[in-house]
């Protein structure tokens, strides 16, 4: 029998990271060790590891030690850690833990010929003015304009990775992924950065009406601002195909493909309740008003072309999934 994979998850209890803990570790092909910080109980990050036999919980700031010593030797990195709130307001501390420290991971796979899998982001291609195309050359790169520290860190980074790379630097195998509006279990810690799913949900649970943004864009009426939501399962789909086609590489787009409105979203909410949808319209804070995307959507062709067979979960059947088998239940977490 060959010997379990050793697969480092940095962000491993956090949302996207702890749903691809639980698909690996219910595999005996890997050893999964996950880097995050767990913080205080009542959050519930300890609840996303709890169902799941990981073979090691490493705190951030001992990881280069642990990694430098050998006391872990993972094969495979897939980094998913990362200051992820659009609105922390710490450029140095964003930039400390999304720039630098991608930065020194890639360094340590690419040194010890560990493959890399990482999470980009949708927030890299700013108001979408620009498109959505997953170009991963240097220079349509470095012609994104991301509207927040966030966006811009993560865009750092990738144009980080594309110099290393054209350079001959790069680990053997290494992946970016552009997550868009990523939803489903695991996500109850977020707070405020919860899809907006986790967030109605207790008004609709309740019986209540939810409450949605006004827009204030012509060309969209309220409730009309699209986006791509996809469905978390589909992002680790995408992720464990990774994992397993070691031969390809390159910077992907990962969403459904499809822009849906937050109307949609929102009647499927009810609708996996058999409720009629009861939706109000509020002013989006002003601080948000300049810098608000009214639409995006992720071409997939690129991760397609490099052999991707996966196809997107639906909106309506994701958000029932996500209602029925989690939301609803005592025990959310997946």
């Amino acid at each position: 029998m060959n010997e379990p994979i050793p697969v480092l998850i940095t962000g491993g209890a956090g949302f996207i990271g702890s749903n691809i803990v639980a698909r690996l570790a219910a595999d005996p092909a890997y050893d999964v060790i996950v880097c995050d910080r767990l913080r205080e109980a009542s959050l519930g990050k300890w609840r996303n590891l709890a169902k799941h036999a990981i073979s090691d919980l490493i705190a951030p700031e001992d990881l280069f030690a642990a990694l430098t010593s050998g006391a872990v030797s993972p094969r495979i990195v897939i980094h998913m850690g990362a200051i992820s709130s659009t609105l922390e307001t710490d450029v140095d501390k964003i930039v400390a833990n999304n720039f630098a420290l991608s930065r020194d991971l890639f360094g340590w796979c690419a040194d010890h010929g560990a493959r890399l899998i990482y999470a980009s982001s949708a927030a890299t291609y700013g108001d979408g003015a620009r498109g959505f195309a997953d170009d991963p050359g240097y220079e349509a790169l470095a012609a994104l304009r991301p509207l927040n520290p966030y966006g811009w860190s993560k865009a750092l980074f990738d144009l980080f990775v594309a110099r290393q790379t054209a350079r001959g630097r790069a680990p053997p195998q290494c992946v970016g992924l552009k997550f868009f509006n990523v939803y489903g279990p695991n996500e109850g810690h977020k707070g405020a950065m919860k899809s907006v799913i986790a967030q109605i949900w207790p008004r609709v649970a309740a019986g209540e009406s939810v409450k949605l943004f006004r827009s204030y864009n012509r060309d969209y009426p309220d409730g009309g601002q699209l986006r791509d939501f996809v469905y978390v399962r589909d992002a680790v789909d995408a992720v464990e195909w990774l994992v397993k086609n070691p031969d390809v590489s390159g910077l992907f787009n990962l969403g459904s493909g499809q822009a849906r409105s937050f109307a949609d979203l929102a009647t499927a909410v009810f609708h996996a309740v058999d409720r009629t949808p009861r939706i109000d319209y509020i002013d989006m804070p002003p601080a948000l008003i300049a810098a608000y995307q009214y639409h995006t959507q992720a071409p997939m062709e690129r991760l397609r072309a490099a052999g991707w067979p996966g196809r997107p979960t639906s909106l309506e059947d994701g958000v029932a999934d996500y209602v029925g088998t989690y939301l609803s239940r005592p025990d959310s977490y997946r």
